[in-house]
């Protein structure tokens, strides 16, 4: 569920709070669900905790996950404006590089179109 490049350019902790941030806005993840402990997940994923301490200390600051002590982390509330600004922010790289590069704002948006349907088909295929 937590799974990273490691060979990336993007920071760890970055690819973590996008993928927590994914998770959530997909609805894979819920409000009040609880998330692995930092311990557990850098085990998991073969990393240092401390990079996972700073990807939950950022979704904490933005209101994406909350603390308790001595209990964990957990998910807030899914609707955190932050959340949905980040996920956009490398839909606005891409798309200002597009449009940079001569790519047209019809042509983006044909583009986008086609993929919706392509996720609409894989999720098709996937109850079936």
């Amino acid at each position: 569920m937590f799974d990273i490049d490691l060979m990336s350019r993007t920071p760890i902790y970055e690819q973590l709070y996008r993928k927590v941030t994914q998770l959530i806005h997909k609805g894979i993840l819920k409000e009040k669900d609880k998330l692995p402990s930092v311990r557990s997940l850098a085990g998991d994923l073969g990393v240092n905790p401390n990079t996972v301490a700073k990807a939950y200390t950022l979704l904490e600051r933005d209101g994406i996950i909350y603390s308790l002590a001595g209990r964990g982390s957990f998910v807030a509330k899914s609707d955190t404006p932050l959340a949905q600004e980040h996920l956009l922010g490398d839909f606005d790289t891409a798309a200002r590089h597009a449009l940079d590069t001569g790519i047209d704002s019809a042509q983006l948006c044909d583009r986008i179109m086609e993929i919706e349907k392509q996720i609409q088909h894989d999720k098709g295929a996937a109850s079936t």
